[in-house]
């Protein structure tokens, strides 16, 4: 299944949610969802009228929530969460710090990138590095101890920029540290589901897998 491309609105609108898709438009009242709180399409308004949702229903929802907000595939997903589901601990919880421990999320985090797309393509051409080598890979996994930092022949650029400032305006994670200054961070430890700023019901996505 290739990558959604799609108006990212729309998948906002479809889970009844902001998943923070497109930056610093996601807080302005251009929000898609702000303007039209309600799936899109010609029935869009009367979609779920009248209608209880089973359990089985609440359970993909969650999970289409979730995947889309990372900007995931069906297997991707899915594979991240059979790997997740082998570590101990709770499952649900494990998948969410494995999401939250990828790069591109991590860069995202760090407020490099303005959204969790643009963060994946700072990855993918090559303008990350990590422990001071490049990497291009979205879903590379990172461990406490890690330091992540934009490229320093790209820290100028405008996107990163406009992001860090975009950024300093609110209070990042406690499990990162960060230096805007030179566009570097650090994972300091994993992060703990108190610690994971996502609204999510993880062990609905676990009861769905474990059908």
């Amino acid at each position: 299944m290739s990558r959604y491309t799609g108006p990212a609105c729309r998948l906002c609108r479809r889970e009844g949610t902001k998943l923070f898709l497109k930056g610093t438009r996601c807080l302005t009242e251009k929000c898609g969802i702000e303007r039209r709180p309600y799936p899109s399409g010609q029935h869009g308004q009367n979609s779920g009228r009248g209608r209880k949702m089973s359990e089985y229903a609440k359970q993909l929802r969650e999970k289409q929530k979730v995947k889309r907000m990372y900007g995931l595939t069906e297997s991707q997903f899915r594979n991240t969460y059979v790997k997740a589901s082998t570590l101990p601990g709770m499952k649900g919880t494990n998948l969410l710090v494995a999401l939250e421990t990828r790069l591109d999320n991590i860069v995202y985090r760090m407020g490099f990138a303005a959204s969790r797309r643009a963060a994946r393509q700072l990855v993918c051409h090559g303008h990350v590095e990590v422990n001071g080598k490049r990497v291009d890979i979205p879903s590379y996994k990172v461990v406490p101890g890690m330091e992540v930092r934009v490229a320093p022949a790209d820290r100028e650029m405008v996107v990163v920029l406009a992001s860090i400032e975009q950024a300093s305006r609110g209070a990042p994670v406690a499990w990162l540290s960060i230096d805007t200054d030179n566009a570097a961070g650090r994972l300091m430890e994993l992060p703990t589901r108190d610690g994971i700023p996502v609204n999510a019901q993880e062990q609905l996505i676990v009861e769905l897998y474990s059908k």
